[in-house]
C-alpha cells in the first residue's frame, strides 16, 4: 500500500473546490445548532467574511486535495475586531488594547473543515499546520479562533495542537469558545 500524497492549494472563496467545504459546514452547523441558529443566522455566519479577507496579503484560504478532490480546508484572516476571552488575563499580557482589539498582529482561523467521509485521519491537523505556517510567513505573531460548544472534536484538536483556551474549561460551555496560539516568527 502506498501513502497518499495530498496537494495543498490556495483558492478563492468563489472557487468550486470550496463548495463542499461550505456545504458541509452549513449542514454541520444546522445539525449541531438547530435549536440555537435559524436559517438566516446560519447563512449570516457562513457569509460573514468577504472573499478579500480570506486572501493575500492579510489572509489565505487553502484546500487539501486528494486526487483532485477537496478533503479538508481552512482559512485565516486579519483579526481587528474585539475578541472574546478572559479580558483581565489578556490585558496583563498586553495581547489586547483596552477596547478588546488585538494589540499584536493576529490572524483569526476560520472554516477549518474535514470531509465527513475522511474524518479521524489527521487531515484537519494537516490544514492547521499549513495555516499556522502561512500565517507566520505573513508576519502574524498570534493566532485566534473560536469554535462552538457542540464541537468537541474541534476543541480536542486545538488543545492537542497547543492552543490555549481563553475560557474557563471547567464551566458549562454555552457560547463561542475562544483559543489563542503564539507563533514563532523568524
Amino acid at each position: 500500500m502506498t501513502a497518499t500524497t495530498f496537494e495543498v492549494r490556495t483558492v478563492g472563496l468563489g472557487d468550486p473546490l470550496v463548495s463542499p467545504l461550505l456545504s458541509e459546514l452549513a449542514y454541520e452547523y444546522a445539525t449541531r445548532y438547530r435549536d440555537l441558529l435559524d436559517a438566516d443566522e446560519l447563512r449570516a455566519e457562513l457569509e460573514a467574511y468577504p472573499a478579500h479577507e480570506l486572501a493575500a496579503p492579510d489572509g489565505d484560504l487553502v484546500v487539501l486535495l486528494d486526487d483532485g478532490e477537496p478533503v479538508a480546508g481552512g482559512a485565516f484572516r486579519r483579526r481587528t475586531e474585539p475578541e472574546l476571552g478572559d479580558v483581565e488575563r489578556l490585558a496583563e499580557r498586553h495581547v489586547r488594547h483596552t477596547d478588546g482589539t488585538p494589540a499584536v498582529p493576529t490572524a483569526e482561523l476560520k472554516r477549518i473543515w474535514t470531509s465527513s467521509t475522511r474524518r479521524r485521519q489527521g487531515l484537519a491537523r494537516r490544514v492547521l499546520v499549513e495555516l499556522e505556517a502561512r500565517a507566520a510567513a505573513a508576519g502574524y505573531a498570534r493566532l485566534y479562533l473560536t469554535t462552538g460548544p457542540r464541537q468537541p472534536e474541534a476543541v480536542g484538536l486545538y488543545l492537542s495542537a497547543g492552543y490555549t483556551p481563553l475560557f474557563d474549561t471547567e464551566a458549562d460551555r454555552t457560547g463561542p469558545l475562544p483559543f489563542e496560539k503564539w507563533l514563532r516568527t523568524s
